[in-house]
């Protein structure tokens, strides 16, 4: 296996995970595809404290205090283009706040520290920020390759939807809609991190700003200024921005009629996606196609390659080990070097197969409707935790004495998540107390007996993991299992589709937490486990879990949950990633890159 930390840090031909897009409709996610230009993909080193310094910083649950809106020099008025959502109840009217020299913009670095970046073509502040060139009214990423401005010609924007309302156009050289995702959206429970989870996901597509304030508990109005005031561009800009974004690979990586690349990308009209494609990228959808059509092969009949980037190091061995050790057969496999799994998505099915390479992760979709696109690649990027801020996680780990030489020998541990927050609930319960071949086997059991059947063009997929409500009239006692688990997996179905568990992308931690606990057969190992991993919690840590104490006792670490979770506290708010560094002591499968060396059963991982 190749060493992912020997390469240089270059992304080829990606979309990232930054919404990018000013537009009329609200959009899906942040996503990544296929570009010809060579970009440059995150870096190495150590991160400059200021950009997380600056990022701000709440309590997990609890609602993020109200940046202020300071009416500096540098904050311009602007009125976003009118959009008209479904379910929409008035046009939004956005502030775009620059970030110039005699002012600072909440969540961003100082202005000489953004400058700075800029010069030194930090390719690890890309998705923290956006570079805007007066002169040229076009915005980049902070590693764009080009000759940097001068400092009095900069402004900077946090999201890239702000810069477009401010009239900026995407830069043709860096490709800035190309960028992973700010990792702040995964680390913070906050209203604002929790509503871009949602957009991201194509809620506002779906279930217009209404919908997704009624999602967050808050009123649209209250919604859409916290994201004003955070991010410059409220939901319909921050949804149409990924509209376009869509929009763009649909052109590049597909054969699609522009027509079908209009709708299925979610603009209202053929007018809209032609007038926001030239508006974003100075270009006419025919002339984007043109300009990568040269020695591109066409895609299939509902097949898509992209690339999705990550933030430098990636060690893949514990990310696919453990989704490729815990696979459900029918629903998941590891075939020809990649994780392969089925999806459930808002308009159809899905397949995805899923391959580390040394700068990026080579994705290829199979999709029954074109609109699932975003969220198809946005649940990809949150399973494979792409948007994640390794060297931060990692600076913190390296403290501890016990951890630095685990964080030295494999740097770059992400937490393996999930597509479906539901699915991996009823899997955990199917997990307590057995071995990891036992819970593959329940499942498989499950799935054959309640799972929406799928054809798969290139492998051995069979089914869908069975949804709550294709679970509600399962008679536990079909079930091989305890009596007492039984118990607890029907009270777990029936949370889910009763609507008092809410495991969606958009939850709210500390609540969902504390229905898991209510729940009869929920201990504190379950309940981690779901927010470690279907929830995203960063700080969620299994006190109880076997391999954990084992790895404890083997470093001298304290060994009972008690003892042990308040010697954690100095791992927090990245607890889950100290986990991974734990399960990596042991020597079972999940730690293993498939291929690599001979896999054998364990202990139960979830």
């Amino acid at each position: 296996m190749s060493d992912f930390r020997q390469h240089t840090p270059v992304t080829t031909g990606d979309a990232g995970g930054v919404l990018t897009d000013t537009d009329t409709n609200p959009v899906r996610d942040r996503d990544e595809g296929t570009a010809p230009a060579e970009d440059t993909a995150p870096g190495t080193g150590p991160a400059p404290d200021a950009a997380r310094a600056a990022a701000p910083k709440t309590t997990r649950g609890a609602t993020a205090p109200k940046p202020a809106r300071a009416a500096t020099p540098g904050t311009a008025q602007l009125a976003a283009t009118p959009g008209t959502t479904r379910g929409a109840t008035a046009p939004e009217t956005a502030r775009v706040t620059a970030h110039r020299r005699d002012g600072q913009v909440a969540g961003l670095p100082d202005f000489d520290s953004c400058v700075h970046a800029v010069r030194s073509k930090d390719a690890r502040f890309d998705g923290w920020f956006f570079t805007a060139v007066l002169t040229t009214r076009i915005y980049c990423r902070p590693s764009c390759p080009v000759v940097p401005p001068k400092a009095e010609n900069m402004t900077f924007y946090p999201s890239a939807a702000a810069a477009q309302q401010a009239g900026f156009r995407a830069c043709k050289r860096c490709r800035p809609d190309a960028t992973p995702g700010s990792p702040q959206w995964n680390e913070r429970a906050d209203l604002v991190a929790r509503a871009m989870r949602l957009i991201a996901d194509g809620v506002v597509d779906r279930e217009g700003v209404p919908g997704l304030a009624a999602r967050l508990g808050y009123s649209a109005r209250q919604t859409e200024r916290q994201l004003l005031a955070e991010l410059g561009a409220g939901p319909l800009a921050l949804a149409r921005a990924q509209r376009a974004q869509t929009a763009r690979l649909l052109i590049e990586t597909s054969a699609l009629p522009m027509g079908e690349v209009a709708f299925a990308a979610g603009f209202a009209s053929i007018r809209t996606f032609n007038d926001t494609v030239r508006e974003v990228f100075a270009l006419s959808p025919t002339e984007l196609r043109a300009r990568v059509a040269k020695g591109r092969p066409a895609a299939g009949t509902g097949t898509l390659s992209l690339r999705l980037p990550f933030r430098r190091p990636l060690t893949p061995d514990n990310l696919f080990g453990h989704l490729a050790a815990t696979a459900v057969p029918g629903v998941e496999e590891w075939r020809a070097g990649a994780y392969r799994r089925t999806l459930r998505l808002p308009h159809g099915t899905g397949i995805v197969a899923l391959r580390p390479q040394p700068d990026h992760i080579a994705c290829q979709l199979w999709l029954a409707d074109w609109r699932d696109l975003a969220q198809a690649i946005s649940r990809c990027r949150r399973l494979l935790d792409l948007d994640a801020d390794p060297l931060a996680v990692d600076a913190l780990l390296s403290a501890d004495p016990v951890l630095a030489p685990l964080v030295a020998k494999a740097p770059g541990r992400r937490v393996p998540r999930v597509t479906d927050g539901p699915e991996f609930a009823v899997r955990a319960v199917l997990g307590q107390q057995i071995s990891t071949a036992a819970a593959r086997t329940h499942a498989a059991r499950l799935v054959v007996a309640h799972g929406e059947t799928v054809t798969d063009p290139a492998g051995g997929l069979t089914h869908l993991f069975p949804s709550p409500e294709a679970l509600a009239g399962l008679d536990p006692a079909a079930l091989a299992m305890p009596q007492t688990r039984r118990n607890t997996l029907a009270a777990l179905v029936r949370a889910l589709v009763d609507g008092e568990l809410d495991l969606d992308v958009g939850s709210d931690w500390a609540r969902a937490r504390d229905r898991l606990s209510a729940l009869p057969g929920f201990g504190p190992w379950t309940v981690e486990t779901i927010a470690m991993r279907a929830l995203g919690d960063p700080d969620a840590f299994l006190a109880t879990d076997l391999g954990v104490r084992y790895a404890a006792r083997d470093l001298g670490l304290p060994t009972t949950p008690a003892a042990l979770t308040r010697h954690s506290a100095a791992w927090s708010p990245w607890r889950a990633y100290a986990t991974q560094y734990l399960w990596a002591t042991g020597d079972h499968p999940i730690n293993v890159l498939p291929g690599n060396t001979p896999m054998t059963e364990g202990t139960s991982h979830s």
